[in-house]
Order: structure tokens, then sequence, then C-alpha cells
């Protein structure tokens, strides 16, 4: 780190009747902590005539002060808090960083609010209504930890923005958040000990990192060396190839061996192929049971065998619950400690399949409950030859409230979210869960939250790829789409309801260049062109499986997203900085689906570069350009491939690579 001349003395100011600005110098720039009537300190950084403020740090503390100087920076005493602010700098990058920490044993609330500016905004939870970029967003302040409320299964804290300026909070903050409703134009950061994280905290603390890059795709890729991480690995390369087939929208809770079987039969005789053939929701006799209902499953060996006959993989739906009428399991899970106890005692939990129960929720923390509940499930799979398992759940508010964990308890409430995805990623390289907090280096597929039947920004089809982008810039490269169509029976929506034929076909194109496909209702609900359309564009995913699985082989090398925006390949295009309704594959692929109802064609924006479509090198457009009113009829899903070798003042060369690709597309699909 380089050296730092600090500017200086020791103080003692009252807040509310002193202006004195505490300096902190490195180089030519300037930080300042200016003492607000308002509470807390204005932090601004100065750059030569390049003033910008930052926001306002510390708006709940309003005692007289000190401050000394320390390592690398300041320390200063306000009341019962303690707030220490260095400066950080990193040669390899050139970057330049700030270290922020509030900290008290009394139970104080902390606040730090930051202007969105006139930036662009990147990264922060997984939410029902998913905009991008999010400084127009709502997030009404409340606990940031995974939770069903508002699709918050991703909720990495971590903010980006086109300035290529980022800011990570550490792991052990008791945090809050909020847009726009504290401080409009602004994110503020809270922490208190308050709901749901543990009272039995003994300080409260406030500490985040805040970063400086050249552009954005710079700050990110930092961001991803020191603080994301990336996957260890690759998962199964048959599930990108070749789709998901899963029974819940067919025959939700009511599925059947007989249905099962049917459904793989189905499959086959409309010429699809597969990855797995997944037996969803209610196959065992009471939830948490782990045995299979022989009711409805007569023989779940032979069903296995048939449908693997057809050439089927056969996985099953699973959770870490067990209902209070699931006995003996729940009695033995609660009588040995496995499942999660509140701070009053109480091992009541929440979740959508609770059927007049009160459940339990195995405590992952826990390692005898952890390995208690792993043995049965790999006896599951075992007995009936099973290949894997799709793993629901996993938020943190499902367990009971204030939930009672172990091991670090300023790492609680997300240390189980952890450890149940932890102990899940130990069943193999098919496994999809749907939660995730620091698990970014699982080499394991992380499914989003079931996606509503709609159109909208409201959970609707564009959040198919505004959440992809999301999960892409938290860290989770190996994005699992809901099923194709959505769910269906979610109905929070007025205009909610099973998928309309229009729905579905945009639904399957705009899945196409996404990791995996998923279906549940299938193309021949509605006619023949359904079934062309879905096939032709579920083979021509299986047809660039190799180019899906080689990005997933960047982000595994370099922590690249595999469906990243836009800007990753113009980080200083303004066009390119707000683009939400397309997105790429790599950096060589541009995929721009058709999101609104009744739309037969769309503007597309295609950044610097010669772009063939489809492509056809027959067909170039050379970026930037944007493509107004360009045609797209309810068959047609428009994507460019970029000539990679060529500058747009080049000529029009075919790399070897690209030349591939067109033979791939030259296959003729039914």
């Amino acid at each position: 780190m380089a050296g730092l001349t600090l500017l200086l003395g020791v103080l003692a100011i009252c807040a509310l009747g002193q202006t004195q600005t505490i300096e902190v110098r490195h180089g030519v720039v300037e930080l300042t902590l200016e003492p607000q009537i308002t509470g807390g300190f204005l932090l601004a950084m100065t750059e030569g005539n390049d003033r910008k403020v930052l926001g306002q740090i510390g708006r709940t503390q309003y005692s007289v002060y000190t401050s000394e100087e320390i390592e690398g920076g300041v320390l200063i005493r306000i009341g019962s808090a303690n707030l220490t602010v260095r400066t950080l700098y990193d040669d390899v990058k050139d970057a330049r960083g700030i270290k922020i920490k509030w900290d008290t044993k009394e139970q104080l609330r902390f606040e730090d609010c930051f202007d969105f500016g006139d930036k662009h905004w990147y990264g922060g939870p997984m939410q029902e209504t998913q905009i991008y970029p999010i400084q127009d967003a709502n997030h009404t302040y409340a606990a940031y930890v995974t939770r069903e409320a508002d699709n918050a299964n991703i909720v990495e804290r971590y903010w980006l923005n086109s300035a290529g300026e980022y800011i990570y909070v550490h792991p052990q903050v008791p945090l809050f958040v909020d847009y726009n409703q504290l401080n409009l134009n602004h994110i503020c950061f809270g922490a208190q000990v308050a709901e749901p994280y543990s009272s039995k905290r003994n300080h409260t603390e406030l500490s985040y990192d805040i970063w400086f890059l050249s552009d954005v795709k710079a700050a990110h890729k930092h961001a991803v060396a020191n603080y994301l991480g990336k996957p260890s690995d690759l998962p199964d390369y048959r599930m990108i190839q070749h789709p998901i087939w899963s029974t819940w929208a067919q025959y939700s809770y009511d599925v059947s061996g007989q249905d099962v079987i049917d459904f793989a039969q189905e499959i086959r005789a409309y010429g699809f192929n597969d990855s797995q053939l997944e037996i969803d929701d209610l196959w065992e006799t009471c939830y948490g049971s782990l045995e299979v209902d022989t009711n409805k499953f007569m023989n779940l060996t032979h069903l296995v065998e048939e449908v693997k006959a057809l050439g089927f993989r056969v996985t099953i739906w699973l959770h870490p619950f067990i209902n209070s009428n699931c006995e003996p399991w729940y009695s033995e899970a609660l009588e040995n400690g496995y499942l999660v106890l509140n701070e009053d005692g109480s091992p009541e939990a929440t979740w959508w399949n609770t059927n007049g129960t009160s459940p339990g929720h195995i405590d992952f923390t826990n390692p005898q409950a952890a390995n208690w509940w792993s043995k049965r499930v790999r006896n599951l799979l075992e007995t009936y030859g099973l290949d894997s398992a799709k793993f629901d759940a996993g938020q943190s508010s499902y367990t009971p409230q204030i939930p009672v964990q172990n091991g670090d308890i300023d790492l609680h409430p997300h240390h189980i979210v952890q450890a149940f995805v932890r102990t899940c990623a130990e069943f193999g390289d098919m496994v999809e869960v749907r939660a995730g907090f620091m698990t970014q280096d699982l080499p394991i597929f992380v499914r989003m939250v079931d996606r509503d039947s709609i159109w909208g920004l409201n959970n609707g089809l564009p959040t198919l790829i505004t959440t992809t982008l999301q999960m892409n810039l938290n860290g989770y490269p190996f994005v699992l789409p809901d099923m194709i169509g959505g769910n269906g029976f979610n109905l929070n929506h007025e205009q909610a309801d099973v998928p309309s034929k229009e729905l579905f076909i945009r639904w399957v194109q705009a899945n196409t260049f996404l990791p995996v496909m998923q279906y549940s209702y299938v193309p021949w609900n509605f006619d023949n062109e359904t079934v062309e359309i879905s096939k032709k564009y579920t083979d021509l995913h299986a047809a660039y499986a190799d180019e899906i699985y080689a990005a997933m082989g960047e982000a595994v090398e370099h922590g690249s997203p595999v469906n990243p925006p836009l800007w990753w390949i113009a980080p200083s295009d303004p066009e390119a900085l707000v683009i939400w309704d397309e997105y790429l594959l790599g950096e060589e692929i541009l995929v721009a689906p058709v999101l609104v109802e009744g739309g037969r064609s769309r503007n597309i924006y295609l950044p610097e570069g010669i772009w063939y479509e489809e492509g056809d090198i027959n067909r170039s457009h050379v970026g930037p350009i944007w493509l107004r009113n360009h045609p797209a009829p309810l068959d047609y899903l428009p994507y460019f491939v970029k000539d990679h070798q060529s500058e747009p003042d080049s000529a029009m060369t075919l790399s070897f690579s690209f030349a591939l690709i067109v033979l791939l597309l030259t296959v003729t699909f039914a």
C-alpha cells in the first residue's frame, strides 16, 4: 500500500456546533469527512478540481466526537461508537479504495447512505420486480437476508456502478438496505441488532469497502477476484445440452408413477431429447419422510428402470423440512437436536407445504443433523437408482425466527443457507439449488425463483433476463432458469394464469442462449406450430451447447459472467450501460428476444463490432447501431454472432471458430 499523508489533528468538536473537516490524503486524492448538523459526516473525494460527494455516513450519530490518526487512516470516536476510515490502494490493478467500519457495544442503529447520482447501478438482491439497472428500483428498509418475500434468494452484499465503483458490505454485518425511501436517489445501508439477526450478538457493526476502478468491467473483475469468488468446476454437460423436464406444472401434487411414464413417452413421441426427467413434489408419504408413497408409485424402482430405458436420467425433488405429522421422523429429529429452534426454543418453521402442521427445518449448521439428513437422501437415491435431485427452498426466512444456529453468531442467519447449499452440493454435478450466500465457488446450478406466467417486470417473462443479469453479477453464472412459460400456479397477480401460446413461445426463445432449458408445461399443450417452434429453438440451444459450456469454462477460469449485460463488451458505451432486454452469451453472441405481448418487431442495439444475424455472414451489421423496428415474427428470435477478429473498419474475415458455428447452423430444424 502506498504511503499516506494524513492531515489530522486531535479534535474535540460538537457536530452540532462545528464544521471542521477531517482530511485523509493519498497522492493527489483527498478524502474528506465533513460534520453535518443532520448527523454524521458528508463523505467526499476530491482529485484536482473534481470533487464528488459519495454520501452521508453516520446519519443517526449526533454526539461529540474526537479523532486521531491510526495506521492507514483515522479513528473517530462519536458517543459510544467507533468509526475507522482507511484508504486502500491496489497497485496491481491501479485501484483506489476506502475501508469504513462502524462498531459499538451498545444497541445502536448505524445508517450510511450513498448517492446514486447520475450513474447506473447493478447487483444487489434478487427481487420480484427485477429492475435493471437498479437505481430506479424500490427496496424499502428491511433486513438484507435470504427470504421468501420479494424473491430474495440471492442477496449478496455487492453493488456496482457504471463509473467503475463498487461497494461490498462484509458478511458479519446485521445489514438492512433501502433504495430511495429513506433518502431519495440514495442507497442506504443500516446495521442494527434486530430480527432476524440474533439478539445474542454482543456488538453492532457496519463495515464495508468501496473501490474505484477505470470502468465497470474492471470494477466487476476486481470484485470477483477479491470478494465474490468464482466456481471451482463445471456442472453436468448434458444438463446444458438438453432440457430438464419437470412434472410440476403438468401434474402438480397429484403426480403418480403412471403420469411419469406417460410424460416420458410423450416427450419421446414428439421428438424431444432430455437431460433428465424430474419427479417433482408430493411423491413421499409425508413431507420429510423420504419414504416413497406406494399408493402413487407402486414400484418406483421399476418405474425408474422404465424411464431410463427410454434414454432418460431420473431425478427427484427434495427439501429441508419435516412436517410435524410426519412420524417417526419428526420426533426423531426433534429429540436428537436436528431441527432449528428459535430463541424461545420453538422448532416451528414455515414453508408453502405445511398442510396444517407445524413444520420443522433441518439444522444444517449442526454437522450431526446434516449427516443424518444426507444419509437418508443418499439411501433414497441409491435404493431407487435415481441420478440426482432438485433441492428446493434454502432461504433463511423459512427457519424458526429468530433462529439459533451453530457457528459464529455474527454470521447468522446466513450460516444455514451456506450449510444447506454446501450439503446439497455433495451430491454431484447434476445438482440444482435455488438459494445461495457466499456459495459462488460451488460447481452447481442455481435455479431462479418461480416466475409467474405473465408478461410484466413484476415476476413475468422480462425478469428471465433481468434476473439472469442479477445472478451473474452476484457471481452465480450457472443460472438454471425457471420452467418455460412460468409456474402457472403462482397466481399473485390479477393477470396470472397458465401461459398462453404466445407467452410460451417467446419464453422458449428468450431461454435459448441461457445455460439450461427447463420444460414443465409442454409445447403440445398448445398446437403443432408451438411444437415446431419449440423444437427449433431447443435444437438450436443444443447446437450451441459447446459455446455455452465454453462460456461456463471462462467463469471457472476467470470468473466471467456466462450471460453478461451488453456493457461487458462495451464498458464505455452509454447505450450498453442501460440495455436490460438483451443479453450476451460469453462475448460473441448477442440475444434480443421479444418480451412484450403482441410484439412482432423490436428495437435492437448492437455495440461496436461486426455482427452477423443468426450467424449468417450475408446479413451483417456494423455497430454501434440501433436496428429500429427490426422484424421479429412469432417464430423468430433475433440473435447475432460477432466476428471477433474484425474491427468495424476492417475486412469481414471469418474466423475458424466462427466457421464451425455456421456449420452447426446448417442443421435443418424440424
